[in-house]
């Protein structure tokens, strides 16, 4: 990590991810088991850090979208059951390796996986089968599950731990219609699986979302995302910012009018009583994005908000911060409780969910316990 970068981190308030996960585990049933998600490095807060968090407040289940993302957490002394939910077919022996669980969504990767499993002697290996009930982005269709059960009928390799499918538009009262719909099949395909297994596999429809508004059909399982990172689907429901982007000022400037302009482009204009700059070590490989400078975001400094001023830089940004009172050192909050993430989604037309997957690793992950 570069000297410039020391002043940056990325602060996640481990009272608040106690805070939000108690509020999803008190939706739901005490013998329904809670997965949670930390994929894409934990939204971006910290894969090692947020999986340690959740394994000790009593998580069932953890989940990444990547065998490496497994690996990862393993290698690091997770311990707890860690589903794949992006399996592929090339890095099986990793997922063997490493007591990791795949999601099927089709024969050809059950396939691959259980001619591996053959030559290793292994039997009844756990596998999630993923089913598609409308989002049509991964899993079997409705008319290929008989093909499946076909296969499954002579697989000895291999036993199914759980059978799940993803709701499209969970958190839009509009489209409850659809996601009942998603719901209903998934119901009638798993029962008919069951049936056909002659054994129960666990089940899990739910999304952060599907918890809050869905509750009666949590089932044997539901998965926790966005929802324990501190984003409600309900307008009346107001969860714990776990993460805050904070960061420290690297140089204060008094610039006059006859200075010029401010950074690439010369899009930061001086006024003409004059302004004060501060430069910040984050930039837009630091998912400051672009579409935040030129005055459209503003961050807060010493209980101020302050504007960004000119373009966003790769590594640094400029503020506005006029009549603000400053020094160098002195720590800006990007994001958290002030401003939210869900406030710069706005700004950019976008879900808090590119937010906080953008901060890349080179942004120090720091636990505070207080």
């Amino acid at each position: 990590m570069s000297a410039e970068n020391d002043f940056s981190r990325l602060e996640l308030n481990l009272k608040g991810c106690e805070s939000n996960f108690r509020y999803f585990r008190g939706l739901i049933e005490p013998e329904t088991k809670l997965l949670v998600l930390v994929k894409a490095n934990a939204y971006g807060h910290g894969a090692v850090e947020f999986a340690s968090m959740m394994q000790a407040s009593g998580a069932d289940y953890l989940a990444v979208a990547l065998p490496v993302e497994g690996v990862e957490l393993r290698k690091a002394g997770i311990s707890l059951p860690v589903l794949v939910l992006t399996a592929g077919t090339d890095f099986f022996p990793e997922i063997i390796d490493y007591a990791l669980e795949p999601g099927i969504p089709n024969l050809y990767t059950l396939k691959s996986l259980v001619s591996l499993l053959h030559e290793r002697g292994i039997k009844d290996f756990p596998i999630h089968i993923k089913l598609d009930t409308g989002m049509h982005r991964l899993g079997f269709m409705k008319s290929e599950i008989p093909e499946l059960l076909s296969y499954l009928a002579g697989c000895p390799e291999v036993k199914v731990k759980s059978m799940y499918s993803h709701l499209a538009v969970a958190e839009d009262p509009e489209q409850d219609e659809f996601t009942l719909g998603q719901i209903r099949m998934f119901l009638e395909e798993t029962e008919f699986i069951s049936k056909s297994l002659g054994y129960n596999p666990m089940r899990h429809i739910l999304n952060s979302a599907g918890i809050e508004r869905f509750p009666e059909y949590q089932l044997d399982m539901v998965r926790l995302g966005i929802g324990v990172y501190g984003i409600s689907a309900l307008k009346d429901v107001r969860l714990a910012p776990v993460a805050s982007l904070k960061v420290k000022i690297l140089q204060i400037k008094e610039l006059k009018p006859e200075d010029g302009t401010i950074g690439y482009g010369r899009h930061g204009k001086i006024a003409p009583a004059g302004t004060r700059t501060a430069t910040i070590p984050v930039g837009y490989a630091d998912g400051i994005n672009r579409h935040l400078g030129r005055g459209r975001a503003s961050f807060c400094l010493n209980g101020h908000r302050v504007p960004t001023i000119g373009n966003i830089c790769m590594d640094m940004c400029m503020l506005d911060i006029t009549g603000v009172d400053a020094k160098v050192g002195d720590t800006v909050t990007i994001f958290g409780a002030d401003p939210t993430i869900s406030e710069l989604a706005g700004i950019l037309d976008t879900i808090p969910y590119e937010i906080l997957t953008s901060v890349p690793r080179r942004i120090e992950r720091i636990v505070i316990r207080k």
